[in-house]
């Protein structure tokens, strides 16, 4: 069976909902939503599939780039069942750790959410 391709054709450069917007924070398929986050927070990966980031990071910047792909990596982990969270703990690789008042309890002490020492934050 054979079909017929579209006629359409785009200018060289023309953005796309498949590329990034170099002025914008766009992922293509992913809310990103700047908001006022808590001190010490630059962004979030939500179990709905959206990312906010803190209005505090300069659109644009190589800081927003790598902020957004390192909350990507989290989105991934979530929708491919490596990583869960609930607001009492967080599920890594099948096991749970428990979490309250912004600290995760890991190898028996209590770390900040977003501390480099969880196996999740490894990317």
């Amino acid at each position: 069976m054979a079909f017929k391709l579209g006629q359409e054709s785009r200018k060289h450069g023309e953005p796309t909902k498949n590329r990034f917007n170099k002025d914008d924070a766009s992922i293509p398929g992913t809310d990103v939503i700047r908001k006022d986050l808590a001190k010490g927070i630059s962004a979030e990966a939500n179990i709905d599939g959206s990312i906010f980031i803190s209005n505090k990071i300069e659109p644009g910047s190589e800081e927003e780039r790598r902020i957004l792909m390192h909350e990507m990596k989290h989105l991934v982990d979530m929708k491919t069942g490596k990583l869960s969270y609930t607001d009492d703990d967080i599920t890594w690789m099948g096991e749970s750790f428990k979490r309250e008042k912004g600290q995760i309890e890991y190898k028996g002490q209590w770390l900040p959410e977003g501390d480099k020492t969880f196996p999740w934050e490894q990317h």
